[in-house]
């Protein structure tokens, strides 16, 4: 049943938002397990509720994405996307397919309390937490787990670290202000393309002049625009990237300098800046009560020598940071290389995910969510002061 769902997760992928059919049939899978609520939250989100074995137990979660990358898919399976230019790149259909296969272990082997699934939407534009936390999908949830498959590891291998586990992805757009003028009279313009050049060196000195070496972060200029024609000053040049940090302090400083980097170069050219600072997903940290369940729940299904460490820093973004700066859990990454496979990245139109790895990841996040509600039940302090943390918005 979970193979026949993925691959047909995986052929007919939708884009953030988009997931109507996903969400349909993962309500169907979902929906003979009489979950005591199943239901649709933020328009393509899913949300069901299985019942527990004692009703005042702390509730627990499991969240698993479900949107696809606008990607033309290359991977020649038998399952490959029907849907032009739209792919599952990023192990989604994998991760909603091992969310249902846990809620079906849960059903035959309950944990303490109640367990919600919560397959979301939009996790690649960053929005899709967000829109399921506003949507009441973690309301009364103590505790919540979730897992990235990982071809760097072999299916089998499970990460459970505490910590840092991805970055924060905010994003900036620059716009210097200048005047326009004929090409050959240059002395009558305030250039903003000689400005730009400028800052796009300026602001890579970041990372490498203001960011302690022993911190890591990342800067990227993604987009770069100004003029039309050969023979015309422009009167405006644009930039826009994304900043990338693992931890609170460096994403204060990296958006500081950016602003500040970006004023002063403008004055410098007697320019000025318009600059715009986007609040992206927060990076993941893992608190260390969170990953300790999630250890040991993989080292009772795997075996301690196969939780292993992540071994990198991680500078990719991933919006179940928004559920951790709520609740205490965890965020996994789950082994998806076949024997003798090669790592493919994600992202990329030949990737595709073992699909051994959805047992390995239904069976160690059905059993992280029995271990975190028996944890929960011995120590309520913990549930107790979870539930309610933080339920406003980061960007309200």
């Amino acid at each position: 049943m979970l193979l026949e769902l993925r691959r047909a997760l995986h052929a007919d992928p939708e884009l953030a938002f988009r997931e109507h059919r996903t969400a349909a049939r993962l309500e169907d899978a979902l929906r003979p397990l009489a979950p005591v609520r199943l239901e649709r939250v933020a328009g393509t989100g899913v949300v069901a509720r299985l019942r527990g074995r004692e009703r005042d137990a702390p509730v627990v979660a499991i969240r698993g994405d479900i949107d696809a990358l606008p990607i033309q898919e290359a991977t020649g399976l038998p399952y490959a996307s029907r849907n032009a230019g739209v792919m599952h790149a990023c192990g989604h259909d994998v991760h909603a397919t091992w969310a249902v296969g846990a809620a079906h272990l849960l059903a035959d082997d309950p944990a303490p309390g109640d367990v919600v699934i919560i397959l979301q939407p939009a996790e690649e534009t960053g929005a899709g937490a967000q829109a399921m936390i506003e949507g009441g999908a973690l309301e009364g949830v103590s505790a919540i787990f979730g897992g990235h498959v990982d071809r760097r590891f072999a299916v089998g291998q499970v990460v459970a670290d505490a910590g840092p586990l991805a970055a924060s992805a905010d994003t900036f757009e620059i716009a210097l202000i200048g005047q326009g003028a004929h090409a050959a009279r240059p002395q009558e313009a305030v250039d903003p393309i000689v400005g730009l050049g400028a800052l796009i060196g300026a602001l890579h000195t970041i990372v490498s002049r203001r960011l302690n070496p022993s911190d890591s972060g990342a800067l990227t200029i993604g987009r770069v625009e100004a003029g039309r024609a050969p023979n015309v000053i422009p009167d405006r040049a644009v930039l826009a990237g994304t900043m990338r940090a693992v931890t609170p302090a460096t994403r204060a400083l990296l958006r500081t300098e950016v602003a500040r980097m970006a004023q002063h170069v403008a004055a410098a050219y007697g320019l000025e800046a318009s600059v715009i600072l986007d609040d992206g997903t927060p990076p993941v940290i893992n608190p260390a009560e969170g990953a300790a369940w999630a250890r040991t729940a993989a080292c009772a299904v795997l075996g301690e020598e196969n939780v292993v460490p992540f071994g990198i820093v991680n500078l990719g973004g991933e919006d179940f940071a928004h559920y951790l700066e709520r609740v205490p859990g965890c965020f996994l990454r789950i082994g998806a290389r076949e024997p003798h496979g090669v790592p493919t990245p994600a992202h990329s139109p030949t990737f595709q995910a073992a699909e051994e790895s959805i047992f390995v990841g239904a069976a160690v996040l059905a059993e992280a969510a029995r271990v975190a509600a028996r944890s929960l039940v011995r120590a309520p302090e913990i549930a107790a002061r979870a539930s309610p943390r933080k339920r406003e918005s980061r960007r309200g």
